[in-house]
């Protein structure tokens, strides 16, 4: 495994991060802890959840499951640079909203901190992350609660997730201008060659700010795993959104062309699509959500694989950038 420090902090993380969104929803307790052992044992050291993940009433689900493989010790926690969120309603689904009870005000912040400690069964978060930006809720106030928090040693790091460029900038600057917390650390953002409008201003905003970018969704929900070839192999078929892309012809025609640029260099698609990301300016690492071990057996080839000149300028014409901001809209 190959490592890297995470934005401007002297905090070293693996180049793919571990997703455990299916933990719960699509993988078994059992199965998630072996896919986390096999993970630490191949170097892996950035794990990534989130309070909300489980989904429906069975919220959270997914932190006890790490909580609970943590307690079978053998250094689990202490070995893993582990990222949680906040942001989203805990209540049961159907259930009447509570106030109070989602987003970043100081309480809930606070609330769901102390929740996530105990599912996760840990006493301290190093990336604590905003799910979502609050609209309704002033900076000043987010990181005075983050200050306590970080006093408490509760959490070490604060990173963002799905927030576009000026709110990192205003982030940032409002916690320079306040002193203590060092700001946002690390924006995690939908990215991949397919889905590219985060070069634009995200990924400069954090570049400047001294932020390390986590790339979500690398395989656009699977679109860039050899979808088509699979389908043509009688294997699974894509399904809502993916099912939804294939049906443009303008969208199945570029997955056919990538899909036959890396057959034709003996290619990988998911691997090269991972592979790619690695080389992107300020990219930290993408996050990998294996439901099986084979399928984080074929993320971690990704780490080593070295694309060529050729196939990088094959990848940019069949999937070419928006370009910088403002150029890229406004000549």
């Amino acid at each position: 495994m190959k490592y890297t420090q995470l934005g401007r902090t002297g905090l070293k993380v693996s180049r793919l991060v571990l997703g455990t969104m299916n933990f719960g929803p699509q993988t078994e307790e059992a199965d998630s802890h072996v896919i986390m052992d096999a993970a630490l044992d191949a170097g892996i050291n950035f794990f990534d959840t989130a309070n909300v993940y489980g989904w429906g009433e069975n919220k959270g689900r997914t932190e006890e499951i790490i909580g609970n493989w943590f307690a079978q010790g053998g250094d689990r926690r202490d070995k893993v640079v582990l990222a949680t969120k906040v942001y989203g309603n805990m209540g049961l689904d159907g259930a009447p909203a509570w106030p109070n009870h989602d987003k970043l005000s100081a309480l809930n912040i606070r609330r769901a901190v102390d929740a996530s400690l105990r599912r996760l069964r840990t006493d301290y978060i190093d990336v604590y992350q905003f799910h979502h930006i609050d609209r309704r809720t002033p900076f000043e106030e987010i990181w005075q609660a983050i200050d306590t928090l970080v006093q408490q040693g509760k959490i070490l790091y604060v990173g963002s997730s799905n927030f576009p460029g000026y709110k990192i900038a205003q982030a940032n600057e409002i916690a320079a201008r306040r002193g203590g917390t060092i700001g946002l650390v690390s924006e995690q953002c939908l990215y991949n060659l397919m889905e590219r409008r985060a070069e634009m201003e995200v990924i400069p905003a954090a570049q400047d700010y001294g932020l390390g970018v986590i790339p979500w969704s690398p395989l656009h929900g699977g679109l860039l795993g050899g979808v088509l070839k699979k389908e043509a192999e009688g294997g699974r078929r894509a399904s809502g959104r993916a099912a939804d892309t294939l049906a443009d012809p303008t969208a199945r025609a570029q997955i056919q062309a990538y899909e036959d640029l890396l057959d034709k260099h003996g290619l990988a698609p998911g691997e090269a699509a991972l592979a790619w990301l690695l080389t992107r300016p300020g990219v930290t690492g993408p996050i990998v959500g294996p439901r099986t071990a084979e399928q984080l057996r074929s993320a971690l080839r990704a780490v080593e694989l070295e694309l060529s000149e050729e196939v990088l300028a094959g990848l940019e014409e069949v999937f070419p950038g928006p370009g910088p901001s403002p150029e890229a809209f406004a000549w």
